[in-house]
């Protein structure tokens, strides 16, 4: 298991490997994985928008869904990936701190519509996800076969 944790990222072509991260609330989790050449990466993002803090996002782009996104792709595509191939999936964007009517920032729903609007303009759709709710998730992506796991509330299902 190699962990990534919050507004870090991992990628991997080691097919023994299985990436891990934990406690996804508001955070998002996104994987990018390349079913041919078995390279895949995850990242776990925290905020949607780097222009709240720019000096942020440049010492730390996996902190923003703006800008850790793009990287995710590109290191993806640095250890052998196709664009064409590339099977995406998130999970996470929760309101964990009661309803989501009482959720004033709505930084988890923000996460997701960054990520879709990211994703729309490069031509690039998401093949699952499991996001909003207000429940906490742990998302693994298994290199070796592409098999990404959530487990929340000691449940776990194949995304």
């Amino acid at each position: 298991m190699r962990v990534v944790t919050i507004a870090d990222m991992r990628i991997s072509a080691n097919r023994g490997d299985v990436l891990i991260t934990y406690a996804l609330g508001s955070c998002l989790g996104i994987t990018a994985y390349d079913p041919v050449a078995r390279v895949g990466g995850l990242l776990h993002l925290m905020l949607p928008d780097s222009n709240i803090d720019s000096a942020k996002a440049a010492q730390n782009p996996y902190m923003f869904v703006d800008t850790g996104v793009p990287e995710l792709f590109l290191q993806c595509y640095k250890a052998g990936a196709r664009r064409e191939r590339i099977i995406v999936t998130a999970a996470g964007g929760s309101c964990t701190h009661g309803k989501e009517d009482d959720d004033y920032f709505q930084i988890g729903k923000r996460n997701f519509v960054m990520l879709k609007k990211l994703l729309w303009q490069n031509s690039l759709l998401l093949k699952a996800y499991d996001v909003g709710g207000s429940i906490s998730r742990t998302m693994s992506l298994d290199i070796g076969t592409g098999i990404v796991t959530l487990k929340s509330n000691g449940v776990s299902k194949i995304l």
